[in-house]
Parts: C-alpha cells; sequence; structure tokens
C-alpha cells in the first residue's frame, strides 16, 4: 500500500530537461498530506499548496495538477520546459517537478503574498499605494524584455493577466504560468496557434490572425497597467455595453 501510495513514473521526454526531479513523498511530507491547511488555491488546473520541503527551511508553492484539468500533460511539459531555463528576478522560479500515474506537479518559489488579482480585488487588509503599484509594474516589464530581447528565443507568454503575476514577500511582481508559452528563433515571425488568452487582454490582431507575438503581449501588458491604475478588470460583463471593456472605458472618459 506504502509503495502504491507514492508509485512515480518517467517518460522519454523527462531526460531532456532540466528540473529537478521531486520524489512524490517529499512533496507528501511538504504539504503534510496535502492537508486542507496548506491549500493555497484551486484554479482551472488543479490545486496549488504551500509546503516545506525536508532539504530545506525555504517555504515552497506546489501546483497539483489533475488529468482532468484545461492544463494537461502538453502544457505541463511546456511549463518545465521553459521556466527550467529562464533565469530573471522577476519571473517566479520553477524549482523542480513530479510525475505520478494520475496527477502531475510542479514546485515553484513560494510568493509570500500571493496574486495580484488577489491583492487588488480581494485583499481588504491592505492596498497598495502608487509606488508599490508602479515597482510591480516595472518588475513584470523587466521579465517581458528580458523573455523578448535577452534570452536565446523569443518567449510569448500568452497569458499575461493579474492572476499570472505574484507577488513575493517585498511585493516585487513576478510574472509565472508558462504553460501555454510559445518560442520563436529571434528574426523570424511566429506561426500562426489556436487563439488562447484571457478575454479583456487579448489584442485585435491576435484575435484576426491568431499569431501570438510581442505585440500582442505588449498589448496585454498595457491592459494591466490600466487595471492596476483604474481598480477595475478589463472585462467586466455586468457593466453597459460601452463601459464592458476596460480600455474603452478608459477612452470614454
Amino acid at each position: 500500500m506504502w509503495i502504491r501510495r507514492y508509485e512515480e513514473i518517467r517518460e522519454d521526454w523527462e531526460h531532456e530537461y532540466g528540473p529537478h526531479r521531486f520524489s512524490f513523498k517529499d512533496l507528501y511530507q511538504a504539504t503534510k498530506g496535502f492537508k486542507e491547511r496548506e491549500l493555497l488555491g484551486v484554479g482551472g488546473f488543479g490545486e496549488v499548496y504551500k509546503g516545506a520541503l525536508p532539504s530545506s527551511i525555504e517555504q515552497v508553492a506546489i501546483k497539483r495538477v489533475s488529468h482532468s484539468s484545461k492544463q494537461g500533460m502538453k502544457e505541463f511539459i511546456a511549463e518545465i520546459a521553459t521556466m527550467g531555463r529562464l533565469r530573471h528576478r522577476n519571473l517566479v522560479q520553477l524549482f523542480g517537478y513530479c510525475r505520478r500515474k494520475r496527477e502531475l506537479l510542479l514546485v515553484y518559489d513560494f510568493m509570500a503574498n500571493g496574486s495580484l488579482d488577489t491583492f487588488l480585488f480581494t485583499n481588504e487588509k491592505m492596498s497598495l499605494n502608487w509606488s508599490q503599484r508602479v515597482k510591480i509594474l516595472k518588475g513584470v516589464a523587466s521579465s517581458l524584455v528580458y523573455l523578448h530581447e535577452d534570452w536565446e528565443q523569443v518567449v510569448i507568454h500568452r497569458d499575461i493577466k493579474a492572476s499570472n503575476v505574484l507577488l513575493d514577500a517585498q511585493l516585487n511582481g513576478r510574472l509565472g504560468d508558462f504553460g501555454l508559452a510559445k518560442f520563436y528563433d529571434h528574426g523570424l515571425n511566429p506561426r500562426t496557434t489556436r487563439l488562447v488568452g484571457t478575454i479583456g487582454y487579448i489584442a485585435p490582431e491576435l484575435a484576426r490572425t491568431g499569431k501570438p507575438t510581442t505585440g500582442s503581449v505588449v498589448f496585454a501588458f498595457g491592459n494591466l497597467m490600466l487595471e492596476i491604475a483604474c481598480g477595475r478588470r478589463p472585462f467586466e460583463p455586468e457593466r453597459s455595453p460601452k463601459e464592458v471593456i476596460l480600455y474603452d472605458w478608459v477612452l470614454k472618459y
């Protein structure tokens, strides 16, 4: 029974990627058996838990991806491959992963202040002042310059939004969730792909052509800037038709 609980599998693709592979036993113990009190959040991909690894005193965040989630094996592998090679102070660091028959797990640096979305819209104890908001935006902008210009390939995140910006203990903004990321060599044109992203952040030309570019990422970042400045989400369907989209609302006033 003990062996079955911690049973893991290995596949060919795992030999190609660099991040450390954790044992399921270590992650199970780190989260005290994935207890509810260690749960940080739940999304379409599965659950995220707080944990402390036996080999370290530092806390980590453990994303437990279910096979029934929208973020499947392809996205899981993409996230391992991407985050395992990227190094920037404003990116959420991936420490490693674990693969089992029925589930997939990613181990990240723990972000003490959670997501920017949660901090902006549900945190009643503390609000961000203007200098903190500018600091967060500068951090995300710095990470995008790295992804678009400074790394060996162009990395297109494809889902820039407040819930994918995490805040550390010093309220530095760090970009995470690279499951939808695409790569292409510098100087080449991106290929047409299926349209992904979040309503309110999707550039008009991306919706027309299906080609994710650095320009479409900058458009999403611009909407993030407006979101932080205005204190409302880029898409609010309950508003009047002319105010549903944030940038339309901003132009109106």
